[in-house]
């Protein structure tokens, strides 16, 4: 198969896959894609992947980029919390309010119109922000928007005053569904020209994170899942002065303004070459705790299949090489099953998981915690071991067929990697500088040409109940880029669980 076709042929499998197996679960949050995935298809220019933790990437790249806006910014995140990124998003939208209040100052002293600057939208959009919050949060789909009194003493945001003296309309708005239903997607949106997918909350958490940047058609099909989830209102168009990039749209005067960065032991930022990327948007429906079931050992339930889902599912499937899959936890028994066949089809598969991160949520929402189910499944690969040696063992007595290729019969299963990921000693807590102590990026790479980022996680909770929202990139050289980057970090920082004795011929 050539490049084009590879993705082709994974593009008609994984929308096949979606509109054969349509969910039972009827009502979607959003639906728009459910009879043709094919919206969700486009391209992307990747601009940048960054890793480090929550507060060094919203310092150096999320911040810097809000900065710059002027007509419109989408910040959308799963949990809103008390930290010192919460703090800096503060400071930096006082900046943005400043410098926006002195421009207008300076153009009503030359005597030109004084609404020449128009107004700056900013949406802000989150889940989850206490236990009281959510055992509370109205059902609605349209959600719960916070009174401007709500924004300095409950959201630690700036005041009204401050805000329209820039001419900066805010708004912040909440989603949450009972029992345990998040809206778990994170990603930032500047003019409807760029768009920025980090793994990280606006909360205190310091864990290794990662964040791709891109523009082009991807940011469009966005915008479209953003209006169709939370903002329903939102305008079609922005003035026709936003089609300007962003490094040509900076305001005058903003150079001088500059927010603390919180560097991180982990960070790395990789500046891309912008190259046209077939690339996905996948989003993973909200669903009312669809076929939870409380004895952890009986059968599971088939996952909806969401585009999120389906996208994993068949690239697992569709794998030739090498699965690699970092995420915080793994407690989903249809990856668990995935991982186990593409082994038996001699896949390489690595797994790097965090230990014991969330361990309650992982009880509630899978009723299984990541130890155990990596306990199964290592138990699982041994046995799968010992089935294979037992037929090589025969085979080669077998006097009958003395040609027989064993290989042919049944192929070298795939070697299998797990690890625990662990701060790296020496880098302690009283350094400014921020050292991770747990994984919380969602990275998958298959063949080393399909990556997958955004908010889902390999747990139950991510593929059954959740909302979540990830992006696939088809490209060779930015698979390359994020695994030789994650490879890095990674040094020093993991923990071997298991490691198999087999080769990946």
């Amino acid at each position: 198969m050539t490049s084009t076709s590879q993705f082709d042929h994974f593009k008609e499998a994984w929308k096949a896959s979606i509109l054969e197996r349509r969910s039972p679960v009827r009502d979607e949050f959003p639906d728009y894609h459910v009879s043709d995935p094919g919206v969700l298809v486009g391209t992307s220019l990747i601009h940048s992947f960054e890793l480090g933790t929550g507060a060094s990437i919203y310092t150096n790249s999320l911040l810097p980029a809000i900065l710059q806006a002027e007509h419109e910014i989408i910040l959308v995140t799963c949990f809103w919390a008390s930290s010192s990124t919460r703090s800096a998003l503060k400071d930096a939208l006082e900046k943005l309010a400043e410098d926006r209040r002195e421009r207008i100052l300076r153009t009503r002293e030359s005597g030109s119109d004084a609404h020449g600057l128009s107004p700056l939208r900013v949406r802000i959009c989150f889940s989850s922000r206490s236990l009281f919050q959510k055992l509370f949060h109205t059902r609605s789909r349209n959600g719960y928007v916070y009174p401007p009194s709500a924004w300095a003493s409950q959201l630690g945001l700036p005041s009204p005053e401050v805000l329209e003296s820039g001419l900066i309309d805010l708004r912040v708005k909440s989603l949450f569904f009972l029992p345990f239903s998040v809206l778990h997607s994170k990603y930032v949106v500047i003019d409807r020209r760029r768009a920025w997918f980090p793994s990280c909350n606006v909360s205190w958490e310091a864990w290794l994170e990662g964040c791709v940047e891109i523009s082009g058609d991807a940011v469009a099909s966005l915008i479209q899942f953003h209006q169709h989830v939370w903002d329903p209102r939102l305008e079609s168009q922005l003035p026709p002065r936003v089609g300007l990039d962003l490094g040509s749209a900076r305001p005058p005067g903003l150079g001088r303004i500059a927010l603390m960065p919180i560097p991180s032991f982990a960070g790395r930022f990789l500046s891309l070459p912008e190259a046209v990327t077939p690339t996905i948007l996948l989003p993973s429906s909200h669903h009312c705790n669809p076929r939870y079931n409380i004895i952890p050992w009986r059968r599971y339930s088939t996952p909806p299949p969401t585009p999120l889902n389906c996208s994993i599912s068949c690239l697992m499937d569709m794998a030739r090489h090498s699965i690699y899959i970092q995420t915080p936890n793994i407690t989903s028994t249809p990856v668990i099953n995935g991982v186990l066949k593409a082994l038996e089809r001699g896949i390489a598969v690595v797994i790097v998981t965090s230990k014991a991160l969330m361990f309650l949520e992982q009880i509630v929402t899978a009723g299984t915690t990541t130890s155990i189910c990596l306990w199964s499944l290592i138990r699982r690969y041994r046995k799968l071991q010992a089935k294979h040696a037992q037929f090589r063992q025969i085979r080669s007595h077998d006097d009958l067929e003395p040609e027989l290729d064993i290989e042919a019969q049944q192929p070298q299963i795939g070697s299998l990697t797990i690890s625990y990921f662990h701060s790296r000693p020496g880098n302690g807590p009283e350094s400014i500088v921020e050292e991770p102590q747990k994984s919380h990026i969602k990275l998958t790479i298959v063949d080393r040409q399909y990556t997958i980022l955004g908010s889902g996680n390999m747990d139950r909770a991510s593929w059954f109940t959740s909302q979540e929202l990830g992006i696939l990139f088809y490209s060779v050289d930015f698979a390359e880029a994020v695994s030789t980057a994650a490879a890095e970090v990674l040094v020093d920082r993991l923990e071997p669980v298991f490691s198999s004795s087999v080769a990946n011929d």
